[in-house]
């Protein structure tokens, strides 16, 4: 029997979702109470067409890897969630939080939270703000904890699939993660891991990637 699934919502479903939730604020109140928020439709539009906004779970994982100190990765959850379990590098900055927290114009952010919806949210915010460098994380926690922490083996993989799983498995090893067995066709993939989670000897090897020089070190798993 297939196994519970997860509805991951996209990232242009959240920005129509986050848009509704702006016109509640702008009724109810928002974080950014006392200015004036607007938004060029059309540039909005560009972004989400051309997906140039967001950051996949495989490239913030290199940025870590290696050490890069170009970016605030902001988790936008609760304190308590937070303190369960967040990724490595990450900031705790709660929305209403967001406008008193002190992010640069200037800087790269990169946004996250459970699966979209509030990292959507704030991602509008900070563009009405005229924040030029703000990013979502694709597909939130939940896509970082799939394709990062507990990557799926792929069935009967080729030779390249292979290589490319084993890279992944020393990415999973490196933040305290380990793979999960393939599914059957038709059903989620299994939730038992195929090794126990342990750390990797060393780094694996980054992908190519413009980073800064390592000043970060990754936490594990139960960070």
């Amino acid at each position: 029997m297939a196994g519970p699934r997860r509805l991951r919502i996209g990232l242009n479903q959240g920005l129509a979702i986050a848009a509704l939730a702006l016109g509640v604020l702008a009724l109810a109140g928002n974080p950014y109470r006392g200015h004036r928020v607007t938004l060029d439709t059309r540039e909005l539009a560009v972004i989400v067409g051309t997906e140039v906004d967001h950051v996949t779970p495989q490239t913030l994982a290199g940025w870590i890897i290696a050490g890069a100190t170009d970016y605030r990765l902001i988790d936008l959850r609760s304190p308590a969630e937070f303190a369960r379990y967040h990724i490595p590098t990450a900031e705790n900055v709660p929305i209403a939080g967001l406008a008193d927290y002190g992010l640069a114009r200037n800087e790269k952010i990169v946004l996250y939270s459970q699966g979209g919806i509030h990292a959507a949210q704030a991602w509008m915010l900070l563009r009405a703000e005229r924040y030029a460098g703000v990013y979502i994380l694709f597909g939130g926690l939940e896509a970082w904890q799939d394709e990062i922490l507990h990557p799926v083996a792929p069935a009967q993989p080729t030779p390249q699939q292979a290589a490319t799983f084993e890279r992944a498995v020393q990415v999973a090893r490196f933040f305290g993660g380990a793979p999960r067995a393939a599914a059957a066709p038709g059903e989620a993939p299994a939730p038992e891991l195929l090794a126990a989670p342990a750390p990797a000897a060393s780094a694996p090897p980054a992908p190519p990637a413009s980073a800064a020089p390592a000043k970060k070190k990754a936490r594990r798993e139960g960070c």
